[in-house]
């Protein structure tokens, strides 16, 4: 019994002095300042980051975001032109799919021309679809996205890569 208490008095001594700190102990542990860094203004920026966190995919966001769900994501040297997108695509490799990519500056550009597709063939509508295998059409701020593939556990895993939504101010990554 009276270990038992003189444990409790050395556990209950050591919580009590715990959190205190003394002037030679603030004088040996690093200072870590948990002030924010200060961000130029956008007046004074003079080149804006394109991967800066806008709540807007760009294409460095898109890659990063790919890559930390696991995929081995190679960027290919080609901008075809598809039927319904006013704007050219970047196109990636996703191993054996492939991953055509429209980035629109805004979410209402990327509507006005989704408006005009069929979703399921996604290709406007009451044409035929002219893509090599069945896309699967991925939606998601400024960016629509088709991916080619016949794996579905793959697409599933890119759907909730891009849905996730894109880096939004004061996200860490």
């Amino acid at each position: 019994m009276r270990a038992r208490q003189l444990l409790f008095a050395v556990i209950a001594a050591g919580a009590c002095t715990r959190g205190k700190e003394t002037a030679t102990d603030t004088a040996a542990s690093p200072v870590i300042s948990s002030a924010p860094a200060t961000r130029p203004t956008d007046s004074t920026r003079t080149v804006s980051n394109p991967c800066e966190h806008s709540g807007l995919w760009a294409q460095c966001s898109l890659e990063r975001r790919l890559k930390q769900s696991g995929f081995v994501v190679k960027k290919l040297d080609e901008e075809p032109t598809r039927a319904g997108f006013s704007i050219k695509p970047s196109v990636y490799s996703l191993g054996a799919s492939r991953l055509e990519v429209f980035f629109y500056d805004d979410a209402q550009s990327a509507n006005r021309d989704l408006a005009t597709l069929d979703t399921v063939t996604v290709a406007p509508k009451g044409s035929q679809s002219s893509w090599p295998s069945t896309p699967v059409l991925i939606r998601s701020a400024n960016l629509a996205a088709v991916l080619l593939t016949q794996n579905q556990r793959q697409a599933e895993r890119v759907v909730l890569a891009i849905t996730a939504g894109p880096p939004q101010p004061g996200s860490p990554r």
